[in-house]
């Protein structure tokens, strides 16, 4: 099957200089792609900024901010099977983006921020994705309500939900523990590498496709 995978945080700029971003290592992206890749798909991997090493055996688009993410997912998701949105996508960017570095002239700086498109919640709604569709959910508290909210918001077929208040698991971590919000059900996959979580993943979303 074909499968998109989003991944890694987004940058927005403020000045030449300066951007607003997130915690987010690309970690669990970057090993959902990998463990696609070994289960025989055909992958493509959008992301962010990393550190990370490409897997192989995986078509890789590079992007920068929030806006260059939906545009790539938008040009490719028709050819698509599973959508896998893992990528921790900036919600506001910019308003205005100086065109030379900013000074310190004063005691306080005061930016407007504009919000990004959505680019889950337009999948189903503008993309007119229809094959099966994969969100991620990192919350700080009400894991399980949060997440069924997204699901049933966007339209989604499984929502993966991580609490990335603990320091254990999520962000920057090498393993991670996560809920898995159906429209069904709910359930629980133990803490674990995120190499094993993410190929334990796939199966389950490949799962999905055949139960379509």
């Amino acid at each position: 099957m074909k499968i998109l995978i989003t991944a890694g945080p987004t940058q927005e700029p403020i000045d030449p200089v300066r951007y607003l971003t997130n915690r987010s290592s690309g970690k669990m992206g970057y090993a959902l792609a990998a463990s696609a890749a070994k289960r025989g798909h055909q992958v493509l991997l959008i992301s962010g900024p990393t550190s990370l090493d490409l897997p192989e055996g995986v078509d890789f688009l590079p992007v920068v901010s929030a806006a260059d993410m939906y545009q790539a997912v938008e040009s490719q998701i028709a050819k698509q099977d599973i959508a896998i949105f893992a990528a921790a996508v900036a919600d506001y960017t910019p308003a205005n983006v100086s065109e030379q570095k900013i000074k310190k002239d004063g005691d306080q700086l005061t930016l407007v921020l504009e919000k990004t498109k959505d680019i889950l919640g337009s999948a189903r709604s503008v993309m007119n994705f229809t094959g099966a569709l994969v969100g991620f959910a990192a919350e700080t508290e009400n894991l399980e309500e949060n997440a069924r909210g997204k699901l049933q918001r966007k339209a989604c077929d499984l929502v993966v939900g991580n609490d990335v208040s603990r320091t254990d698991i999520g962000f920057d971590s090498s393993e991670n523990e996560v809920l898995l919000v159906y429209p069904d059900r709910t359930e629980g996959l133990p803490k674990d590498n995120k190499d094993h979580l993410a190929y334990h993943l796939i199966e389950l979303i490949e799962d999905l496709v055949d139960q379509e």
